[in-house]
């Protein structure tokens, strides 16, 4: 019956086999593409200064972020990520951009969020060791350069579209 909730057919297929086909290629897209889903966030304090932090495994002065888990959404990997990290709870997050870049075959693509009135309760541990509370016009020495171009753009400058 057409138009009937749950729906038992898509396109003449049985709802298994059509998942079972999306699931196989989504698979074969997933080994082919090499795309890597990473979500970072501009955490701001109530004077307009950006949290900065310093891993123990990379150099220089970093936004905090991390990977997207399967089956996570990007804002959900955010609120999850600076809370392992930072210690972060509450607050309003809001999608500001996307960006890309290539690293060597792999593809990355980067979700970039703002995150305003927020409650930072840090710890250092194996992952973060340090945080910083930086001035987007006059930005601390060691910044990686996405991290660089992110607050350059904050402070006014043109908008890349590259990480």
């Amino acid at each position: 019956m057409q138009g009937s909730w749950p729906a038992r057919e898509v396109a003449g297929l049985p709802i298994f086999a059509d998942r079972l086909v999306t699931a196989f290629f989504l698979t074969a897209k997933a080994l082919l593409a090499r795309l890597v889903l990473g979500v970072n966030a501009l955490v701001l304090d109530e004077t307009g200064r950006v949290l900065l932090v310093r891993h123990s495994y990379q150099r220089g002065w970093r936004l905090p972020g991390g990977g997207v888990d399967p089956g996570e959404t990007p804002e959900a990997a955010i609120r999850r990520e600076l809370a392992e990290e930072v210690g972060l709870g509450g607050g309003t997050v809001r999608f500001a951009a996307h960006y890309a870049r290539r690293v060597l075959w792999i593809s990355h693509v980067v979700a970039l969020y703002r995150v305003e009135g927020a409650v930072i309760a840090f710890r250092p541990g194996l992952e973060i060791r340090e945080i910083l509370w930086a001035d987007p016009a006059a930005p601390p020495p060691g910044l990686s350069p996405a991290t660089a171009r992110r607050l350059a753009e904050l402070a006014g400058a043109a908008v890349t579209a590259a990480w």
